[in-house]
């Protein structure tokens, strides 16, 4: 049985909500003792010693939302390009989204990715399916042997799911069984063919632009689903203020619902798409800064539940376009980590709250064990450095995909190292 001694480390306890200078001891993958100081001699007694010289060692990342582009598109992200890139970012579990060509919607296709993702990744990974049969929004997907092939949860992505007695079928049918439905609340009616957040910067500029109620306006429909149903239900992206009272009311009743934001809507803000920067552009588009701090807000007091990439590579051939044909989304497994330590040095969270966010609950929504510094818990650890500032360059990411938003930006904290199951799969030279 190996075991590894982590000393001189800086511990990042989500569940206990706790910073403390400490030791922890890891054997046969999992986590067995942990403490505060100098760990004593039966501690050290038969462990290899990594002494992490004052740095923050973390429970991995569980990353809620990440495109991997097989099948389909492969020449945009492949699982082994997406694997290297997440442990490097410390992402030490991906959860998959359905949204390939074509979509993950039956047991076949769920258990050729799955066997891919597990021949070519280094972290673990563990995939959504789709909700409807080609995210159509017309006909659910069998959920029961979506579940046995290992589907942790079920969502049509950015395709809402217009026809409301459908989508209550689904919330009905999910229910019975126990299973996570995702959504991604938008009016879709308002925000189709969208571009930009509606406001003086949109009109001044010339886009399409959407109005945030539209996100409102969504969330207000599926909630009123919820009551009808009492689904489990986690709202992906929420990204403005006003969609917060209907979001907190809604817990406050007591329905089983959660919801997360993405790393893009906390740290940038819809002025960052002047010049028409199509890197800048994703879905739902930039929104305002009162949105911004907003979001940052309901993030520390536990109203939005989970922070994620929302990692959606793109080519050149399709950012390479006039703003309003150019795709929406970004690369992110490896700048989630720096990114969202700009709001820890900004003074707006701290380590604990980040990772809170970042790893405890989203593990918790999906009924992983990961997420935690607890003993029994899985060896799945990040270490980093959260002061080291460096200038991002895009072509020295991972992904196939270089479409990131912080290309040439200066940012501040890097991954160290990453650990799955105990053993390392990721060491900065």
């Amino acid at each position: 049985m190996s075991e590894t001694l982590f000393s001189n480390a800086r511990l990042i306890d989500p569940e206990a909500g706790t910073e403390t200078s400490g030791w922890l001891r890891v054997a046969d993958g999992r986590i067995v003792a942990c403490g505060e100081g100098e760990p004593q001699g039966t501690d050290k007694a038969g462990a290899a010693l990594v002494d992490c010289g004052g740095m923050c060692l973390a429970p991995g990342i569980v990353d809620i939302g990440v495109k991997v582009c097989e099948p389909g598109e492969r020449h945009k992200e492949s699982y082994k390009s997406a694997g290297l890139a997440a442990a490097a970012g410390g992402v030490t579990t991906i959860v998959t989204r359905p949204d390939t060509t074509p979509a993950i919607d039956t047991p076949e296709t769920l258990e050729f990715v799955t066997r891919r993702a597990q021949a070519d990744t280094p972290v673990n990974v563990v995939p959504m399916a789709a909700l409807t049969k080609g995210r159509e929004g017309r006909e659910m997907t069998e959920i029961g042997f979506l579940m046995d092939a290992g589907a942790v949860a079920f969502t049509d992505c950015d395709h809402v799911v217009q026809n409301t007695k459908v989508f209550s079928r689904a919330l009905s049918y999910a229910k019975s069984l126990g299973a996570l439905v995702v959504a991604h609340p938008q009016e879709p009616g308002l925000s189709a063919g969208a571009a930009a957040t509606s406001g003086k910067f949109a009109a001044l500029y010339g886009l399409p632009a959407v109005s945030p109620m539209a996100e409102r306006m969504g969330l207000d429909r599926d909630i009123a689903l919820l009551e009808m149903t009492g689904a489990k239900y986690h709202a992906d992206q929420i990204t403005t203020a006003r969609a917060l009272p209907a979001l907190e009311r809604a817990k406050r009743n007591g329905l089983d619902i959660t919801a997360g934001t993405s790393i893009h809507h906390l740290t940038l803000n819809e002025l960052d798409v002047s010049g028409y920067r199509t890197f800048f552009k994703v879905k739902p588009p930039l929104r305002s800064e009162d949105d911004r701090q907003a979001v940052i807000e309901a993030v520390r007091t536990g109203l939005i539940d989970v922070i994620c990439s929302m990692h959606t590579p793109q080519d050149e051939e399709s950012k390479r376009l006039p703003f309003e044909e150019a795709a929406a989304g970004a690369v992110a497994l490896e700048t989630l980590l720096p990114a969202a330590l700009r709001l820890y040095h900004a003074g707006q969270l701290e380590l604990p709250v980040l990772w809170r966010a970042l790893s405890f609950n989203p593990a918790r929504r999906l009924g992983l064990e990961a997420g935690r510094l607890a003993v029994d818990a899985p060896a799945d650890l990040v270490l980093f450095d959260p002061d080291v500032p460096f200038v991002l360059d895009r072509f020295t990411l991972r992904s196939k995909s270089q479409n990131t938003p912080f290309d040439g930006q200066r940012l501040q904290g890097r991954v160290l190292a990453s650990y799955v199951g105990g053993a390392c799969v990721y060491r900065r030279e």
